[in-house]
């Protein structure tokens, strides 16, 4: 073979050795961005599984917290009037009588409850008082849902049966939502009944679909207009308004049992 010939073949192997070359460096590329944008695909998709299993957690711990339990502390009987209110009085005891004005979404109402409410069903207890709980909503309705939070949650109140109503009562302070935050959902409303044992199949249909709302627009009615309550919380000793005993229980305590001696 000729000096030329051999040349010749040299560059045609040296060549197609490049072309090799090229083709393998093409391949590793291409595996390269396959496998990049596989990684960054599993890293989307690991992300988002713990993104929306953090979600789930939170939703889970959030209704956990939310959960309520009976109330088991010192009570009288309940029983529901016919106008809606609930009367809480051991049997005989029909004096003196308190009524209590509130309206669930009012942070005032809130407060005395979580200062005072241990010791109105304390008295009731001890046959010292008959208590009238009276609901309704200060706060005028309106579409929107948070504004609308007063209606929605006393219209639930008035679906639950009388011997659960205190319990569930309890739970709406509770849980009250701050003054202008969404709140007394319906789903939440609905369930914390069914955390109490409320199985009648047409509590949820009560709820949602705000069934007693005719009553909750005509205790609201008789407290705005017939006993002329102008703020909540408004409570009444035999028809007197209470005033500074409402910010303390030893002085509520104090006029409720100075009532019930012989006069």
């Amino acid at each position: 073979m000729s000096k030329a010939a051999r040349d010749r073949s040299a560059r045609e192997k040296l060549a197609v050795e490049r072309k090799r070359q090229a083709a393998r460096q093409k391949q590793q590329k291409l595996l390269a961005i396959v496998l990049g944008t596989v990684l960054a695909v599993a890293v989307v998709v690991v992300a988002t599984v713990m993104i929306l299993n953090e979600r789930d957690e939170k939703r889970k711990r959030d209704e956990a917290a939310k959960k309520v339990t009976p109330y088991s502390g010192p009570q009288a009987p309940l029983s529901r009037q016919p106008d809606g209110s609930i009367v809480m009085a051991k049997p005989g005891v029909n004096a003196p009588v308190l009524d209590v004005f509130e309206d669930f979404q009012c942070p005032a109402c809130k407060s005395f409850e979580d200062s005072s409410g241990k010791t109105v069903m304390q008295l009731a207890s001890e046959g010292k008082v008959k208590v009238v709980y009276r609901p309704f909503h200060l706060f005028n309705q309106q579409r929107d849902p948070i504004k609308s939070n007063s209606l929605r949650s006393a219209a639930a109140a008035l679906c639950v049966p009388a011997d659960k109503w205190l319990s569930y009562h309890n739970a709406l302070f509770k849980f009250q939502p701050n003054e202008g935050d969404e709140g007394f959902a319906n789903k939440d409303l609905v369930r914390w009944g069914k955390d109490l044992g409320i199985t009648d199949p047409g509590w949820e249909k009560c709820v949602t679909d705000q069934q007693k709302k005719p009553q909750v627009d005509s205790m609201t009615k008789y407290a705005l207009e017939d006993r002329k309550v102008e703020s909540t919380p408004s409570v009444f000793l035999d028809g007197k308004k209470l005033e500074n005993e409402l910010n303390s229980p030893d002085a509520l305590r104090k006029a409720i049992e100075g009532a019930a001696k012989p006069k």
